[in-house]
């Protein structure tokens, strides 16, 4: 991604405007077509927009309740103009939070933008193990929360598509974060499904159809008993590949 929108653009002057010389990097990721990170902070549903919000991350030398008070009063600006909040650090959190957010900094790593400053991933790396314990838990939670989301659901159908299609974008992202963890840097939605499936074994297209609800609103309840099946198959499958992977155990 090369293009930077002007609203980044904007909000790289504020941030400057904010922080003057403590500002060090400010970086766009996401490229603005495609669904944020798995774990990425948005505005809380207080602002929705018909496309994906513009996802930013800045580091600062220093960061203070000052300067956290100062960017409160210009985010309903960001946010109307299409930008989520942007991820704020001090310097030294960054370097401490590699290990500790591998899925997330994994998905920035992969795809992003310098706006300003220099690239604070040249030195970056996030260790395989990190990954592939974070794709661990993220696996066994989206099993456990499928699982719990079924039963609740009372055999409704409809209430089974609205468990699906609000599940499918964090689906999306561990998908991606499994692609990563095997080398794999796929852009496209479904290529990534295609190769997950491939990596799994799955009998159907379950996680080809799942990854491609993420920014769907709605499906049909006829639609959501058909996926189910194979979508709960898959996530227990990922979870056994993620435990497994590597040797790991």
């Amino acid at each position: 991604m090369t293009h930077v929108p002007d609203s980044v653009r904007a909000l790289e002057r504020d941030l400057r405007e904010i922080f003057g010389g403590r500002l060090q990097s400010v970086v766009a990721y996401g490229a603005y077509g495609r669904s944020a990170p798995a774990g990425a902070h948005d505005d809380g549903g207080a602002h929705r927009h018909e496309h994906p919000l513009a996802h930013t991350l800045a580091i600062t030398e220093t960061l203070t309740a000052d300067d956290l008070r100062a960017c409160a009063r210009r985010a309903t600006k960001w946010h109307e103009a299409g930008l989520a909040t942007p991820l704020l650090l001090a310097a030294h959190e960054f370097e401490d939070s590699l290990d500790a957010f591998p899925l997330e900094f994994g998905a920035i790593v992969a795809d992003h933008t310098v706006v300003s400053g220099r690239n604070p991933f040249d030195a970056a790396t996030v260790d395989a193990a990190d990954l592939r314990r974070a794709c661990e838990v993220q696996a066994r939670s989206h099993l456990l929360h499928l699982r719990q989301g079924y039963v609740e659901a009372h055999d409704n159908p409809d209430a089974l598509a609205v468990l699906i299609v609000d599940s499918a974008p964090a689906f999306a992202g561990l998908l991606h974060s499994v692609a990563r963890l095997q080398g794999v840097a796929a852009h496209d939605a479904a290529a990534v499904g295609r190769h997950v499936e491939r990596t799994l074994h799955a009998a159907d297209t379950s996680v080809s159809d799942v990854i491609g609800l993420a920014g769907v609103t709605e499906i049909s309840s006829a639609d959501a008993i058909r996926i189910f099946p194979g979508y709960l198959d898959a996530v227990e499958r990922l979870v056994k590949f993620a435990d497994g992977w590597g040797g790991s155990r």
